[in-house]
């Protein structure tokens, strides 16, 4: 059997059972999973696409490759992407936990992960017993590296990597001959920056996407968690070396889902007002942390705050339980985060500001 390590949100139990006593009920901001409506343009392609019978494209429908292709082009300045640089998974977290595997690593391999940084990462590599270095330097990265990922915007940090920190990522991983992996799921949620470049923004590559692969989904923009729907894109021999295995293995997304995810993919409005939702949650929950004492570091993107008061991050998550609000410890996220929790936006108005109701009280 794997020897994983235990589940971390099964340690905020006990914390649960605190918030949940309080007089006017929980509030939980620990996990980022959406509460609002699903698009009406993605649940009218998945009712349409409903009568699926036959299996479907492991690659995607030339539909949802389209649809991908365009998006990356549109929405992430990637320049032109060719049907053989995108494919469709099952949400982007079965990636990050596979790539490992899908790419063939083994217990001889190291891979690089950002110093704080979502646990699946670490995960995926315990999965085939490689080695894990966190580090967010890459003149720091070790030259028998095989695999390094990089978060932008980061969770649980909010950080953005600038595109001077791409190229330089891009330069170090190719001397070396690593893989170098982007996760941008939140992408599409920057707040206190211009632009949030992505790993193949062709201001970046020049047009060389070698050696890269960049992971989004569908799940936080436009609310399709529960379809589990990501994009993978990037080095189309890797893309293709992704897709081979996939085949074998059956890593198949639906078909009513490709349909949902091309017609999400095809329209902006959604996504911009759902930005529009966040902002506002950001702008009632932001002040009423700081009332409280914390300190807010980073943020600038992603659907969280990365607060602080200086203290170990068990004694904020038990101070805010006590208000019936529950929250996560920085140290999910690695030792560098002992001090901060992780405050998510993906919560209700009506949540959010009593939250922010009770912080300040």
């Amino acid at each position: 059997m794997l020897a994983l390590p235990d589940f971390p949100w099964d340690s905020l139990e006990p914390f649960r059972a605190i918030a949940q006593q309080h007089p006017e009920g929980l509030i939980d901001l620990s996990v980022g999973s959406p509460v609002d409506d699903t698009p009406l343009v993605a649940r009218a392609a998945l009712e349409a696409a409903a009568n699926a019978p036959s299996y479907p494209l492991t690659a995607g429908s030339t539909g949802l490759r389209e649809a991908m292709a365009s998006w990356f082009e549109r929405r992430r300045n990637t320049g032109k992407l060719e049907h053989s640089q995108v494919i469709p998974s099952i949400g982007s977290k079965e990636i990050v936990g596979l790539l490992p595997t899908l790419l063939g690593l083994r217990s001889t391999d190291t891979i690089v992960i950002p110093e704080i940084a979502y646990p699946t990462y670490a995960v995926g590599a315990s999965v085939v017993g490689a080695s894990v270095i966190t580090v967010d330097n890459p003149d720091e990265w070790p030259g028998d590296t095989s695999l390094i990922w990089l978060n932008s915007p980061s969770n649980p940090t909010g950080a953005v990597a600038t595109r001077e920190y791409l190229r330089h990522a891009i330069q170090r991983a190719r001397d070396i001959g690593a893989v170098l992996v982007s996760d941008e799921c939140y992408a599409q949620m920057g707040w206190d920056v211009e632009v949030v470049p992505s790993l193949l923004d062709q201001e970046v590559t020049g047009g060389d996407t070698s050696g890269l692969l960049v992971l989004c989904s569908l799940s936080k923009q436009s609310n399709l968690a529960g379809y589990r729907a990501g994009l993978v894109a990037g080095d189309p021999t890797l893309v293709d070396s992704l897709l081979l295995a996939r085949k074998h293995m059956g890593l198949i997304v639906p078909s009513p889902i490709q349909a949902a995810m091309a017609a999400a993919l095809d329209d902006d409005e959604h996504v911009d007002l759902q930005r529009e939702r966040y902002v506002a949650r950001r702008d009632t929950l932001f002040p009423a942390l700081r009332s409280a004492g914390f300190r807010i570091d980073h943020s600038e993107a992603g659907l969280y705050a990365w607060a602080t008061r200086e203290e170990d991050c068990w004694t904020s998550v038990e101070w805010l339980s006590n208000r019936g609000i529950l929250v996560a410890p920085g140290s999910f996220y690695g030792t560098r985060g002992g001090h901060h929790i992780r405050v998510a936006l993906t919560a209700s108005d009506h949540h959010v500001s009593a939250a922010a109701s009770r912080l300040v009280a």
